[in-house]
């Protein structure tokens, strides 16, 4: 083992050692190669008789008709143009260049390139010094706290529209978090059990709900089984409270089960108008279970108290969740912009604001703002209705679209609510973007915008929602490449076709003047070095 542990150290060293070699010699030595190859074709220019068969091949492109060209061209133009659209269309699902991503992939290791070391990036703190980055996956998806029911919610979306709001992949996460939120720490499965865990795993609603009705006839205080059919099969939300209330009777000690079931009471509350209800629930919550806090159920009680109106109580809360050593979201940095537009909002004019200049109380709004727009640069087109609004996923994405959609379906009402700060958020949202560094190689008060987003959000986001990708991407080389290419071939085959003679004679004089620099490097090749030199070099 020691042996071995030992020499793996030296063969790392020896492959870095050649990987840098060839990036050297790829980088320098290729000219020399380029002068060495004109260097054989010249030296074996009569041995090899090319001047013969470049004669030869010339006769026989002059024979051909015009038919011919017309026929390369638009064979090329056809190929060119089928590439284009499988790589627009590749584009457009993936984000990237086929043709790039499989160059990089093949010939970076080649030429010693190294993979991008984006995930090993800072924080940058609110002074501006650098912080280590915590190890957590940049595109870890979270469960979202203000999640709707499917049953009463997403369903009754699917019956009106006929389209399905959530992909197969978000609940496919759904369906792991329930299987090990709920049996996931019990030593021995019981009957009825088993049959949820299966139950959870079934990809069919019906299949589903089929199982739960199966473990209730097992086991008739079946906690889980009943949060099955709250979630799944009722169609409004006082049935789906029922069903909670049923299953919080007998749930027993399991506190997984009383955490879940609790805040779903607090969120039916909330829904049926019973905010001070809710807000009671969930503080009450919150203090039986304060370790709990990556549930996040804060996000849940500020949009309720934002609900209220009760905006100091609102602050208190902030208070304590927006600190610089705790993950943020969207709502911790969209409602402190919130509260701080809203004490100056009412009175902003960005007329007035040029003229004197911003007092201190709108720049500290206009600061909130630009750190929530960083952190999410998503959410202002949704909440200035510059982009139409779906139903929020189960999941989500930290600084992705998918938050975006999330926040703004339960803010947005709070915005339109505070007089004149939408008119601020307008007015102001883009500054944020002259604050960055581009290309993003270094974030501002966040870590650097993570380039994995926009993969992860297609995952989670339904096909028929455009997902909303930061920083916006440049159309890739190959695909204007392409797209050159096809135009060009096509320009060529069309005029060939209508005036054959005339691009005959261009043919004639491009090509001539393509090699007329060949032609003037070997006259002053033969007329450098003397004649038996060269005669004696291609004898040997």
């Amino acid at each position: 083992m020691e042996d071995t542990a030992g020499s793996n150290p030296q063969s790392l060293g020896f492959t870095e050692k050649l990987k840098s070699w060839l990036s050297w010699s790829w980088t320098y030595v290729c000219f020399i190669w380029f002068g060495m190859v004109l260097i054989m074709i010249y030296v074996l220019w009569s041995p090899l008789k090319l001047q013969e068969t470049l004669t030869s091949a010339s006769v026989f492109l002059n024979t051909l008709t015009p038919k011919f060209y017309v026929a390369l061209t638009g064979t090329s133009s056809l190929i060119s143009g089928l590439i284009l659209i499988f790589e627009w269309w590749y584009f457009r699902k993936y984000g990237t260049s086929f043709i790039e991503q499989v160059s990089v992939s093949h010939l970076r290791p080649l030429l010693g390139g190294v993979e991008s070391s984006s995930t090993t990036g800072l924080f940058a703190s609110v002074n501006g010094e650098a912080e280590p980055r915590p190890s957590v996956s940049e595109c870890k998806v979270w469960r979202n706290p203000l999640n709707l029911f499917r049953g009463a919610e997403y369903n009754r979306y699917t019956w009106v529209t006929g389209k399905e709001p959530l992909t197969y992949y978000d609940m496919n996460l759904s369906a792991q978090d329930h299987q090990t939120f709920f049996t996931g720490d019990i030593p021995q499965l019981r009957p009825e059990d088993a049959v949820m865990q299966k139950a959870w795993r079934e990809r069919n609603p019906q299949a589903r709900i089929r199982a739960a009705y199966q473990a209730i006839e097992m086991n008739h205080e079946c906690a889980a089984a009943y949060v099955l059919l709250a979630e799944e099969e009722a169609t409004t939300i006082t049935e789906a409270e029922r069903l909670f209330k049923k299953a919080l009777s007998i749930a027993g000690k399991d506190i997984n089960l009383l955490v879940y079931i609790k805040r779903r009471l607090a969120m039916c509350a909330r829904k049926l108008g019973r905010i001070k209800e809710a807000v009671k629930m969930m503080r009450d919550l919150m203090k039986e279970f304060p370790l709990l806090g990556m549930l996040n159920i804060h996000e849940n009680l500020l949009e309720a108290l934002l609900e209220l109106q009760a905006y100091a109580d609102v602050q208190a809360v902030l208070a304590k969740y927006d600190d610089i050593s705790l993950p943020k979201s969207a709502t911790i940095c969209y409602t402190s912009a919130l509260l701080k537009a809203r004490a100056v909002s009412d009175k902003f004019s960005p007329e007035a604001a040029s003229r004197r200049g911003l007092s201190t109380a709108e720049m500290n709004a206009v600061e909130a703002i630009h750190r929530a727009v960083e952190f999410n640069p998503h959410v202002p087109k949704y909440l200035l209705e510059m982009k139409s609004l779906i139903l929020p996923p189960e999941h989500i994405l930290k600084r992705g679209d998918s938050e975006a959609v999330a926040y703004a379906f339960f803010h947005l009402q709070h915005w339109k609510r505070a007089e004149g700060a939408l008119n601020l958020l307008h007015c102001t949202w883009e500054g944020t973007f002259r604050i960055i560094p581009y290309p993003l190689e270094k974030g501002h008060l966040f870590y650097p915008y993570p380039g994995c987003t926009e993969t992860a959000d297609r995952e989670l986001l339904p096909s028929f929602h455009e997902v909303s990708v930061y920083p916006k991407k440049e159309l890739p080389f190959f695909i204007l490449f392409t797209a050159g290419l096809c135009s060009f071939t096509a320009m060529l085959a069309m005029l060939t076709h209508q005036f054959p003679e005339l691009m005959g004679v261009f043919a004639k004089a491009f090509f001539s003047t393509l090699f007329a620099p060949l032609g003037f490097f070997a006259d002053k090749m033969e007329s450098f070095m003397p004649s038996s030199f060269w005669h004696q070099l291609t004898r040997i």
